[in-house]
Protein backbone atom coordinates (compact mmCIF):
# COMPACT_ATOMS: atom_id res chain seq x y z
CA UNK A 1 0.00 0.00 0.00
CA UNK A 2 1.27 2.93 -0.82
CA UNK A 3 2.06 5.99 1.55
CA UNK A 4 -0.28 8.80 1.51
CA UNK A 5 1.57 12.34 0.11
CA UNK A 6 2.14 14.78 2.74
CA UNK A 7 2.44 18.48 1.54
CA UNK A 8 5.19 20.76 3.19
CA UNK A 9 3.11 23.28 5.56
CA UNK A 10 2.45 26.45 3.78
CA UNK A 11 4.56 29.54 5.31
CA UNK A 12 2.62 32.88 5.91
CA UNK A 13 4.44 34.52 2.84
CA UNK A 14 2.54 31.31 0.84
CA UNK A 15 -0.85 32.32 2.12
CA UNK A 16 0.16 36.05 1.34
CA UNK A 17 0.23 34.39 -2.38
CA UNK A 18 -2.60 32.67 -2.08
CA UNK A 19 -4.80 35.91 -0.60
CA UNK A 20 -3.30 38.01 -3.60
CA UNK A 21 -4.27 35.13 -6.33
CA UNK A 22 -7.81 36.09 -7.01
CA UNK A 23 -10.56 33.94 -8.86
CA UNK A 24 -11.32 34.86 -12.33
CA UNK A 25 -14.95 34.71 -12.39
CA UNK A 26 -15.53 36.13 -15.69
CA UNK A 27 -13.61 37.93 -18.08
CA UNK A 28 -13.07 41.50 -15.80
CA UNK A 29 -14.38 40.24 -12.63
CA UNK A 30 -12.56 39.23 -10.15
CA UNK A 31 -12.67 37.35 -6.54
CA UNK A 32 -10.52 37.45 -3.63
CA UNK A 33 -10.74 36.45 0.21
CA UNK A 34 -8.87 38.41 3.31
CA UNK A 35 -6.69 37.70 5.70
CA UNK A 36 -6.98 37.63 9.77
CA UNK A 37 -6.86 41.23 10.45
CA UNK A 38 -5.82 43.07 14.22
CA UNK A 39 -9.17 45.03 13.39
CA UNK A 40 -12.51 44.22 12.33
CA UNK A 41 -12.15 45.59 8.58
CA UNK A 42 -10.10 44.53 6.02
CA UNK A 43 -6.70 45.70 6.01
CA UNK A 44 -6.39 48.40 3.31
CA UNK A 45 -3.09 47.64 1.65
CA UNK A 46 -5.06 44.04 0.91
CA UNK A 47 -7.08 45.55 -1.10
CA UNK A 48 -5.46 48.07 -2.89
CA UNK A 49 -3.03 44.93 -4.07
CA UNK A 50 -5.90 42.81 -4.81
CA UNK A 51 -7.31 45.74 -6.81
CA UNK A 52 -4.07 46.04 -8.89
CA UNK A 53 -3.75 42.58 -9.14
CA UNK A 54 -7.06 42.24 -11.24
CA UNK A 55 -6.69 45.84 -12.96
CA UNK A 56 -3.38 44.03 -14.32
CA UNK A 57 -5.05 40.90 -15.44
CA UNK A 58 -6.48 42.49 -17.95
CA UNK A 59 -3.35 44.65 -19.14
CA UNK A 60 -0.75 43.10 -21.72
CA UNK A 61 2.37 41.69 -20.19
CA UNK A 62 4.67 43.94 -21.46
CA UNK A 63 2.70 47.23 -19.68
CA UNK A 64 3.03 47.22 -16.15
CA UNK A 65 1.79 49.97 -13.63
CA UNK A 66 3.60 53.35 -13.19
CA UNK A 67 0.75 55.02 -11.41
CA UNK A 68 -2.13 54.22 -9.36
CA UNK A 69 -5.22 56.62 -7.38
CA UNK A 70 -7.40 55.28 -4.69
CA UNK A 71 -10.16 55.89 -2.15
CA UNK A 72 -11.34 53.63 0.63
CA UNK A 73 -15.08 54.18 0.83
CA UNK A 74 -16.23 51.76 3.39
CA UNK A 75 -14.80 49.35 6.23
CA UNK A 76 -14.17 45.74 4.63
CA UNK A 77 -15.79 43.06 6.04
CA UNK A 78 -13.00 40.23 6.45
CA UNK A 79 -15.37 37.48 7.10
CA UNK A 80 -17.20 37.72 3.13
CA UNK A 81 -15.81 37.48 -0.20
CA UNK A 82 -14.50 40.48 -2.09
CA UNK A 83 -15.85 41.32 -5.58
CA UNK A 84 -13.31 42.98 -7.93
CA UNK A 85 -14.83 44.60 -11.40
CA UNK A 86 -12.46 45.92 -13.87
CA UNK A 87 -13.38 48.88 -16.31
CA UNK A 88 -11.31 48.98 -19.32
CA UNK A 89 -10.95 52.81 -19.64
CA UNK A 90 -8.52 53.27 -21.90
CA UNK A 91 -5.62 51.07 -24.29
CA UNK A 92 -3.45 53.68 -25.53
CA UNK A 93 -0.22 53.13 -27.26
CA UNK A 94 1.92 53.55 -24.81
CA UNK A 95 -0.97 53.78 -21.69
CA UNK A 96 -3.21 51.98 -20.52
CA UNK A 97 -6.18 53.09 -18.00
CA UNK A 98 -7.83 50.37 -15.70
CA UNK A 99 -10.66 51.51 -13.10
CA UNK A 100 -11.57 48.98 -10.32
CA UNK A 101 -14.18 48.97 -8.18
CA UNK A 102 -14.02 46.82 -4.84
CA UNK A 103 -17.71 45.47 -3.91
CA UNK A 104 -19.37 43.61 -0.74
CA UNK A 105 -22.60 43.35 0.69
CA UNK A 106 -23.82 45.20 -2.94
CA UNK A 107 -21.83 48.42 -2.10
CA UNK A 108 -18.53 49.31 -2.80
CA UNK A 109 -16.18 49.59 -0.42
CA UNK A 110 -13.21 50.54 -2.61
CA UNK A 111 -12.24 52.40 -5.67
CA UNK A 112 -8.66 52.53 -7.35
CA UNK A 113 -7.55 54.05 -10.89
CA UNK A 114 -4.40 52.61 -12.35
CA UNK A 115 -2.08 53.72 -15.25
CA UNK A 116 0.20 50.97 -16.89
CA UNK A 117 3.29 52.00 -19.43
CA UNK A 118 5.28 50.26 -21.90
CA UNK A 119 8.66 50.69 -21.18
CA UNK A 120 10.07 53.78 -22.54
CA UNK A 121 13.94 55.67 -22.06
CA UNK A 122 13.91 58.81 -21.02
CA UNK A 123 15.33 61.58 -19.06
CA UNK A 124 16.48 60.41 -15.75
CA UNK A 125 17.11 62.19 -11.99
CA UNK A 126 16.60 61.58 -8.59
CA UNK A 127 16.64 62.97 -5.39
CA UNK A 128 19.33 60.76 -2.86
CA UNK A 129 18.44 58.03 -1.18
CA UNK A 130 18.58 59.30 3.12
CA UNK A 131 21.05 57.63 5.47
CA UNK A 132 20.03 54.83 7.02
CA UNK A 133 21.70 51.50 9.21
CA UNK A 134 21.66 48.35 7.56
CA UNK A 135 18.90 46.69 8.17
CA UNK A 136 20.83 43.19 9.17
CA UNK A 137 21.46 45.49 12.20
CA UNK A 138 17.94 46.00 13.09
CA UNK A 139 15.74 44.09 15.27
CA UNK A 140 12.84 42.00 13.73
CA UNK A 141 9.06 42.35 14.15
CA UNK A 142 9.22 39.48 16.44
CA UNK A 143 12.27 40.69 18.81
CA UNK A 144 11.38 44.28 19.09
CA UNK A 145 7.20 44.09 19.32
CA UNK A 146 7.54 41.92 22.65
CA UNK A 147 9.34 44.55 23.84
CA UNK A 148 6.23 46.83 24.18
CA UNK A 149 3.80 43.72 25.20
CA UNK A 150 2.77 46.31 28.27
CA UNK A 151 1.32 48.75 25.65
CA UNK A 152 -1.17 46.18 24.20
CA UNK A 153 -4.11 46.00 26.89
CA UNK A 154 -5.62 42.57 24.84
CA UNK A 155 -2.32 40.40 24.34
CA UNK A 156 -4.29 38.98 21.51
CA UNK A 157 -3.69 42.26 19.63
CA UNK A 158 -0.26 41.72 20.00
CA UNK A 159 -0.43 37.72 18.48
CA UNK A 160 -2.34 39.10 15.55
CA UNK A 161 -0.08 42.12 15.14
CA UNK A 162 2.61 39.65 14.37
CA UNK A 163 0.88 36.71 12.88
CA UNK A 164 -0.35 40.18 10.19
CA UNK A 165 3.35 40.74 9.29
CA UNK A 166 4.91 37.15 9.39
CA UNK A 167 4.96 37.64 5.33
CA UNK A 168 7.14 40.41 5.47
CA UNK A 169 10.54 41.01 7.40
CA UNK A 170 9.57 45.03 8.31
CA UNK A 171 12.25 46.17 10.36
CA UNK A 172 11.99 49.56 12.04
CA UNK A 173 15.05 52.10 12.08
CA UNK A 174 14.02 53.86 15.72
CA UNK A 175 11.11 53.11 17.77
CA UNK A 176 7.35 52.65 16.78
CA UNK A 177 4.88 54.95 17.62
CA UNK A 178 4.07 52.59 20.63
CA UNK A 179 7.76 52.87 21.80
CA UNK A 180 7.71 56.01 22.51
CA UNK A 181 4.27 56.77 23.84
CA UNK A 182 3.60 60.25 25.60
CA UNK A 183 7.24 61.52 23.89
CA UNK A 184 6.51 63.97 20.38
CA UNK A 185 9.17 63.66 17.94
CA UNK A 186 9.97 64.61 14.78
CA UNK A 187 7.15 63.17 12.46
CA UNK A 188 9.49 61.18 10.51
CA UNK A 189 10.00 57.32 10.58
CA UNK A 190 11.73 54.89 8.68
CA UNK A 191 11.42 51.07 8.18
CA UNK A 192 13.29 48.35 5.82
CA UNK A 193 11.14 45.81 4.32
CA UNK A 194 11.21 42.34 2.37
CA UNK A 195 9.40 39.42 2.13
CA UNK A 196 9.95 36.68 4.76
CA UNK A 197 11.09 34.20 1.72
CA UNK A 198 12.45 34.55 -1.70
CA UNK A 199 9.77 34.75 -4.67
CA UNK A 200 9.85 32.36 -7.46
CA UNK A 201 10.56 34.02 -11.17
CA UNK A 202 9.25 31.37 -12.90
CA UNK A 203 7.04 32.73 -15.50
CA UNK A 204 3.11 31.53 -15.35
CA UNK A 205 -0.45 32.21 -17.33
CA UNK A 206 -2.18 34.23 -14.61
CA UNK A 207 0.01 37.37 -15.41
CA UNK A 208 0.99 37.60 -11.37
CA UNK A 209 4.33 35.53 -10.19
CA UNK A 210 7.20 35.73 -12.78
CA UNK A 211 7.25 39.27 -13.45
CA UNK A 212 7.38 42.74 -12.03
CA UNK A 213 3.61 43.05 -11.08
CA UNK A 214 3.76 40.39 -8.50
CA UNK A 215 6.98 43.05 -7.05
CA UNK A 216 4.39 45.72 -7.39
CA UNK A 217 1.57 44.68 -5.73
CA UNK A 218 3.13 43.09 -3.02
CA UNK A 219 4.50 46.74 -2.25
CA UNK A 220 1.30 48.18 -2.62
CA UNK A 221 0.57 45.99 0.20
CA UNK A 222 3.44 46.62 2.36
CA UNK A 223 2.82 50.36 2.05
CA UNK A 224 -0.68 50.44 3.92
CA UNK A 225 1.30 49.22 6.96
CA UNK A 226 3.46 51.83 9.08
CA UNK A 227 2.54 55.36 6.34
CA UNK A 228 0.04 56.63 8.96
CA UNK A 229 2.52 55.99 11.85
CA UNK A 230 4.61 59.46 11.24
CA UNK A 231 1.59 61.55 12.11
CA UNK A 232 1.36 59.77 15.35
CA UNK A 233 4.58 60.46 16.11
CA UNK A 234 4.41 64.32 15.78
CA UNK A 235 1.78 63.98 19.10
CA UNK A 236 3.32 61.03 21.39
CA UNK A 237 0.20 59.22 20.54
CA UNK A 238 0.85 55.07 21.03
CA UNK A 239 -1.09 53.86 17.66
CA UNK A 240 -3.55 52.45 16.23
CA UNK A 241 -2.57 48.48 17.66
CA UNK A 242 -2.88 50.31 21.50
CA UNK A 243 -6.26 51.80 21.58
CA UNK A 244 -4.54 55.45 21.94
CA UNK A 245 -6.04 56.78 18.52
CA UNK A 246 -8.55 55.96 15.83
CA UNK A 247 -7.34 55.91 12.94
CA UNK A 248 -8.42 54.41 9.00
CA UNK A 249 -6.75 55.08 5.72
CA UNK A 250 -9.03 57.72 3.48
CA UNK A 251 -6.73 57.71 0.08
CA UNK A 252 -3.61 56.31 -1.24
CA UNK A 253 -1.87 57.20 -4.09
CA UNK A 254 1.33 55.52 -5.41
CA UNK A 255 4.29 56.52 -8.63
CA UNK A 256 6.33 53.59 -9.21
CA UNK A 257 9.48 54.79 -11.13
CA UNK A 258 11.66 52.17 -11.08
CA UNK A 259 12.30 48.11 -11.25
CA UNK A 260 12.60 46.65 -7.87
CA UNK A 261 12.16 43.44 -6.35
CA UNK A 262 9.96 42.94 -3.01
CA UNK A 263 12.08 40.06 -2.15
CA UNK A 264 14.87 42.09 -1.48
CA UNK A 265 15.73 44.97 0.99
CA UNK A 266 13.24 48.41 0.55
CA UNK A 267 14.22 51.50 2.54
CA UNK A 268 10.61 52.87 3.38
CA UNK A 269 11.05 56.63 4.37
CA UNK A 270 8.02 58.41 5.44
CA UNK A 271 7.13 61.96 7.00
CA UNK A 272 3.78 63.56 8.32
CA UNK A 273 3.60 67.20 6.64
CA UNK A 274 0.59 68.07 8.72
CA UNK A 275 -3.04 66.56 10.45
CA UNK A 276 -5.68 68.87 11.16
CA UNK A 277 -9.45 68.22 11.50
CA UNK A 278 -9.28 64.63 11.81
CA UNK A 279 -7.58 63.87 9.55
CA UNK A 280 -3.47 63.47 8.51
CA UNK A 281 -1.29 63.77 5.67
CA UNK A 282 1.80 61.61 5.02
CA UNK A 283 3.97 60.60 2.28
CA UNK A 284 6.44 57.88 1.94
CA UNK A 285 10.07 57.12 -0.96
CA UNK A 286 10.54 53.83 -1.04
CA UNK A 287 14.54 52.87 -2.14
CA UNK A 288 16.07 50.09 -3.26
CA UNK A 289 19.30 49.21 -1.01
CA UNK A 290 21.96 50.74 -4.11
CA UNK A 291 19.72 53.80 -3.74
CA UNK A 292 17.41 54.14 -6.41
CA UNK A 293 14.30 55.88 -5.81
CA UNK A 294 11.53 53.03 -6.59
CA UNK A 295 8.30 54.16 -5.12
CA UNK A 296 6.77 57.56 -4.24
CA UNK A 297 3.68 57.29 -2.21
CA UNK A 298 1.28 59.24 -0.26
CA UNK A 299 -1.54 58.79 1.71
CA UNK A 300 -4.57 60.99 4.03
CA UNK A 301 -6.39 58.94 6.82
CA UNK A 302 -8.60 59.41 9.58
CA UNK A 303 -6.43 60.38 12.80
CA UNK A 304 -9.18 60.72 16.22
CA UNK A 305 -8.86 60.60 19.83
CA UNK A 306 -11.51 59.26 21.01
CA UNK A 307 -13.43 62.11 23.37
CA UNK A 308 -13.45 61.01 27.06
Amino acid sequence: MNEPLTQEPSTPLDDLLGILDLERVEEDIFRGVSRPSMVPRVFGGQVAAQALVAAGRTVPADRIPHSLHSYFLRPGDPEVPIVYTVDRIRDGRSFTTRRVVAVQHGQPIFHLSASFQTDEEGLEHQEPMPPAPDPETLPTAAEMLPRHAHRFADPLLLDRLLEARAAVDLRYVDEPPYGDFGAPREPRSQVWFRTSGKLDDAPAPDRLWGDPLLHICLATYVSDMTLLDSVLLAHGRGGWAVGDVVGASLDHAMWFHRPFRADDWLLYDQESPTSQSGRGLARGRIFTRTGELAISVIQEGVVRVPRG
